[in-house]
C-alpha cells in the first residue's frame, strides 16, 4: 500500500537519487554514470533543497520513500518564466508502472496551487513516454526543439482542479489514500 505525503526535511537528501532516476534514457541505452548529477545544471534541481518556495511530496511504501515529485523556482531545463516553479518527478524502478508518478504529480499540483503559484513547468524529452501523461494532465508545450519540450500547466481556481480530478485514477487500483497527507541527462 502506498501513501502520498509531504516530504520531510530530513528526507530531502533522497532527492539526489530521485534526480538520477528521473534521467530518461532510450530503451537499450546504458544509464549515465551517477556522477552526471554533479553537473551544475542538474545540481540546481536538488542542491540546498528546502529553501523558501521549494515544494516536495513523496510516495511511501512500508516505511520507505519510493517516489518523489518536487518543484522549485529556478532557471532549469524547463524554465518558463519568473515565479513559475519547475518540477521533477521520479519513481524507483521496482515501483514503476502502478500509477505512483501520476499520484505524485496530482499531489504536487494540488500543493503548488494551494501555495498560489500561477503555473508549473517541466522539461521532457519527446521520446519519454511520460510526455503523454503530462499532456493528459493538462500540460501544454510552450517551447522546445526536436529533442525536448518545455511544458506548463496553469494553476488556478477550483474549475481547473476539478477538471484534473476527473482524470484522477482510481485510488482503489493504486492503493493510495487520496487527500491523505503526512507531516508537514535531464529530469523528467
Amino acid at each position: 500500500m502506498s501513501r502520498i505525503r509531504e516530504m520531510l526535511p530530513g528526507e530531502y537528501g533522497l532527492l539526489e537519487e530521485f534526480l538520477y532516476q528521473a534521467i530518461h534514457t532510450e530503451l537499450g541505452e546504458p544509464r549515465p554514470p551517477r556522477s552526471v548529477t554533479a553537473d551544475p545544471a542538474l545540481r540546481a534541481y536538488v542542491e540546498g533543497f528546502g529553501r523558501t518556495g521549494d515544494v516536495a511530496v513523496c510516495a511511501e511504501e512500508g516505511g520507505d520513500v519510493v517516489g518523489a515529485a518536487w518543484a522549485r523556482l529556478m532557471r532549469g531545463y524547463g524554465f518558463a518564466g519568473d515565479g513559475v516553479p519547475e518540477l521533477a518527478v521520479s519513481v524507483l524502478p521496482g515501483h514503476r508502472g502502478r500509477g505512483l508518478g501520476t499520484a505524485l504529480l496530482f499531489s504536487l499540483i494540488e500543493r503548488c496551487s494551494e501555495l498560489g503559484y500561477p503555473a508549473l513547468s517541466l522539461s521532457v524529452q519527446r521520446s519519454n513516454p511520460a510526455a503523454c501523461l503530462y499532456e493528459r494532465l493538462g500540460f501544454r508545450e510552450v517551447s522546445g526543439d526536436d529533442g525536448e519540450a518545455v511544458m506548463t500547466l496553469p494553476l488556478g481556481g477550483r474549475d481547473e482542479s476539478a477538471q484534473r480530478g476527473a482524470l484522477r485514477p482510481s485510488s482503489d487500483r493504486l492503493h493510495i489514500p487520496w487527500g491523505t497527507s503526512g507531516p508537514a541527462a535531464r529530469p523528467v
